[in-house]
């Protein structure tokens, strides 16, 4: 059987206890993506890089196809987070990739005056193929 689009565990947290995205209801339309560790998120200061928040995941799909990654909704108003590229685009052949093996990770701003928490599992965005 072919495998057409999917999710798979990224090398070096095969025992960390990754969970596959799931579509949560009937009618969601993406996948929510957990962290893959703890991580603290400081507040945002001019010049800063974004935090980058690991999954532990990498996808596969067609080569005409990519994995759209989305801010959650709640997360700029309940925690200040916001994406560093306002929508992530992970490429059909960034799968496998011999640098990191197409492990996804979220660069994320801090926007709030207070340092963010993300516990891992806890989900922290939503995926669409």
């Amino acid at each position: 059987m072919e495998r057409v689009r999917g999710f798979e565990v990224a090398k070096g947290f095969e025992t960390q206890g990754i969970n596959m995205p799931v579509r949560k209801t009937k009618y969601s339309a993406g996948y929510d993506i957990e962290a893959a560790e703890d991580i603290t998120i400081p507040s945002f200061k001019k010049g800063m890089n974004p935090s980058f928040v690991k999954t532990g995941l990498k996808a596969y799909m067609q080569e005409d196809e990519y994995l759209k990654l989305c801010n959650r909704s709640s997360n700029p108003k309940k925690k200040g987070l916001i994406l560093a590229n306002s929508i992530g685009v992970i490429d059909a052949d960034y799968y496998g990739n011999p640098d990191n093996d197409g492990h996804i990770m979220f660069a994320f701003y801090n926007v709030k005056e207070e340092d963010v928490q993300i516990k891992k599992g806890e989900v922290i965005r939503t995926s669409n193929f």
